[in-house]
């Protein structure tokens, strides 16, 4: 009970420079919406930490770009949203990183995501990893890690 209070308490409180406050919530590696990959393969594809980092600064740029989606972005801390992205990716390709973000679900409550949306943001994701030379291989695994977070995203 006490480490709870803790936990939700340190996550209202630490907020990095640049990005707004959030709501209180549960730090877990379990709200990343996906259990990493075994093994350093897919961490050695995505080329490392740095690889992911690059990838995601690409994939979050395009997602601002695509005029098909960049509506759903317009009122959300991007600085935070990089953040997190690297650090769920990381924890996925078992990086080494933890995640410090809220649930699927709740992260991307209220932001009337329908199927659509998330074909596009797919897109770009795959148009990052083909710029960071990730293999195709390597892409589909990821991308089948991260598709069950699909049924917490999208909302209509």
């Amino acid at each position: 009970m006490m480490i709870v209070f803790f936990t939700v308490a340190f996550a209202a409180q630490a907020v990095p420079p640049g990005e707004e406050p959030v709501e209180p919530y549960t730090q877990s590696d379990a709200n990343a919406g996906a259990t990493p990959f075994r093994g350093a393969g897919m961490l050695r594809a995505f080329h490392g930490r740095t690889g992911i980092n690059r990838m995601t600064d690409d994939f979050v740029d395009r997602l601002l770009a695509d005029k098909r989606i960049t509506d759903i972005f317009k009122s959300q801390d991007i600085v935070r949203l990089r953040r997190l992205l690297k650090e769920q990716f990381c924890y996925i390709l078992n990086g080494g990183c933890a995640y410090t973000g809220r649930t699927m679900k709740a992260s991307h409550n209220n932001l009337g995501i329908q199927e659509a949306d998330m074909g596009a943001l797919v897109e770009d994701l795959q148009a990052a990893m083909r710029k960071e030379k990730i293999g195709f291989f390597e892409q589909n695994r990821f991308l089948a890690k991260l598709a069950p977070i699909k049924r917490e995203a999208v909302q209509r």
